[in-house]
């Protein structure tokens, strides 16, 4: 009776874990994505009433759709009908500006980090730290070289955290990195999960 009702628990415990498995990277996975556009939605949130003023609503994903084709709006208008001395007027204004500038700049060149012509997380490097102990890091080529801060031998490297939306940002030799073949979005995917993700072709 004993042996039977431990095999028993043995197998819920590993049907169990099977779904864990599967669960648990669907559920952050919808809980990620369902926070991102709760938060998009609630920017512009319209709030709507009948005959009773005391009784609104809104509309789920109104204010979603109203961000991402007014984003999607200013994007055209800046590109097509604005002149680019009326759009350097307004992006220099902004980098006069007292604090604002700091957070503007620094915004703006993470955005374009990740998106955009200027895309600077799109060379996977592997970064040797220490030399004596051949410790070795996984990072993105930022800069390829430092010629204003008189570094003309140097290369900037940003190597995120695993989990986590912050990094490190490092100098070294350029002999001490090496760029690697595989694509940026695979680095990505490795540094992110801690080393722990790759694709078939590597396992």
């Amino acid at each position: 009776m004993e042996g039977s009702l431990g095999k028993l628990l043995n197998k819920f415990l590993s049907y169990f874990v099977r779904g864990l498995l599967f669960v648990a990277p669907v559920g952050f996975t919808i809980l990620i994505l369902y926070s991102a556009f709760d938060f998009v939605d609630s920017l512009v949130r319209i709030k709507f009433s009948w005959d009773n003023p005391n009784q609104e609503f809104f509309v789920p994903g109104l204010g979603f759709l109203i961000v991402l084709f007014g984003t999607a709006f200013i994007g055209f208008v800046f590109t097509r009908l604005l002149p680019q001395t009326i759009q350097n007027w307004l992006e220099n204004g902004m980098k006069h500006l007292p604090i604002v500038k700091i957070f503007y700049s620094a915004f703006k060149d993470l955005i374009s980090a990740f998106v955009g012509d200027k895309k600077k997380f799109k060379t996977g490097v592997l970064v040797t730290l220490n030399k004596e102990s051949n410790i070795r890091k996984l990072g993105f080529l930022t800069q390829d070289g430092l010629d204003v801060f008189g570094l003309p031998d140097m290369v900037s490297v940003y190597c995120p955290h695993a989990y986590a939306f912050s990094g490190d940002m490092f100098i070294v030799p350029k002999e001490q990195v090496e760029i690697l073949t595989i694509s940026s979005a695979e680095v990505m995917k490795i540094i992110v999960s801690g080393g722990v993700s790759f694709s078939d072709s590597n396992t």
